[in-house]
């Protein structure tokens, strides 16, 4: 077995390969998955020398701990957490070199959900449909990680970045959420539009990587029935039979039959990646442009 390898010796909550994700495939009811935070994961990558291809692994909450079979360069952001090497303590947001056999443990979050781990040469599962990514809806890519799992290594592309610094957003302590009105606004009563833009929600904790689900007032319908399942897209915001609005992140299904109030603008997605349950939800109105 090659020495361009990886150990998982803990997993953690749930950790995930990830990369760009599957665009293109909604046709076949294929999700576009991906990292929930694209920006962070291409980030981690240009620290560890990749490109922008490369799989980077999503850890959710708790971290986890890997052991690479050969000397690597890792980097760790995301959400703010401890980072080890064999126990001494690491850069967090910086290239780490490891060697070969060293525990490199990535600790809980102190403050959001997820962080991002790149590794010299990437994450070289086989790619299914042109990417590796873990889609937990369809469960195409490999499987989440489990304690055990071996996940071999790609080549190193380049050296690791040069960098002092690197920008450090904090997850938020509100997610506001600027949407546009969906294709199915006209399905709620004006009460309902008023308290979507008006009322305060809550990050619940059955959000996922499928849907960030919310706590808070109820949207009242203004038709009833059911709606025939139709074409659903990243950031809609779908109101189940309970009321409540859910937010469709990477992994959401391709079509659905609940009507869609709203639409989030992608640039605002990234932020619900790190949005722990119980974070403050705005939803703000915005113009089409």
């Amino acid at each position: 077995m090659s020495d361009r390898a990886l150990l998982v010796v803990r997993a953690g909550a749930l950790t995930t390969v990830q990369d760009r994700g599957r665009p293109g495939y909604a046709h076949l009811g294929v999700p576009r998955s991906g990292a929930l935070d694209p920006g962070t994961a291409a980030l981690v990558n240009r620290l560890a020398g990749n490109g922008p291809d490369a799989a980077v692994l999503e850890t959710t909450l708790d971290g986890c701990a890997l052991r690479p079979r050969s000397a690597v360069t890792v980097a760790v952001a995301g959400a703010p957490c401890p980072v080890s090497v064999d126990g001494r303590p690491a850069a967090w947001g910086a290239p780490v070199a490891v060697p070969a056999g060293a525990l490199l443990e990535v600790g809980a979050a102190v403050a959001g959900v997820r962080a991002y781990v790149a590794v010299s040469g990437g994450i070289a599962v086989e790619p299914v449909l042109g990417s590796r990514a873990t889609d937990l809806l369809s469960g195409l890519g490999p499987a989440p990680l489990a304690d055990g799992t071996v996940l071999p290594l790609g080549a190193p592309a380049g050296p690791p970045a040069r960098v002092d610094g690197v920008p450090r957003p904090r997850p938020p302590a509100e997610l506001v959420l600027r949407v546009i009105p969906g294709p199915r606004a006209d399905w709620f009563t004006a009460g309902a539009l008023w308290d979507l833009a008006t009322r305060a929600y809550r990050v619940s904790s059955a959000s996922n990587r499928i849907g960030l689900r919310t706590e808070g007032p109820a949207l009242e319908r203004a038709r009833t029935g059911e709606l025939p399942s139709e074409g659903m897209v990243l950031g809609a915001v779908q109101v189940p039979p309970d009321g409540r609005p859910v937010v469709f992140l990477a992994d959401h299904p391709t079509t659905g039959g609940y009507p869609v109030i709203a639409v989030v603008r992608a640039a605002d997605l990234p932020a619900a990646a790190q949005a722990a349950p119980g974070t403050p939800v705005r939803f703000v109105p915005v113009r089409r442009r």
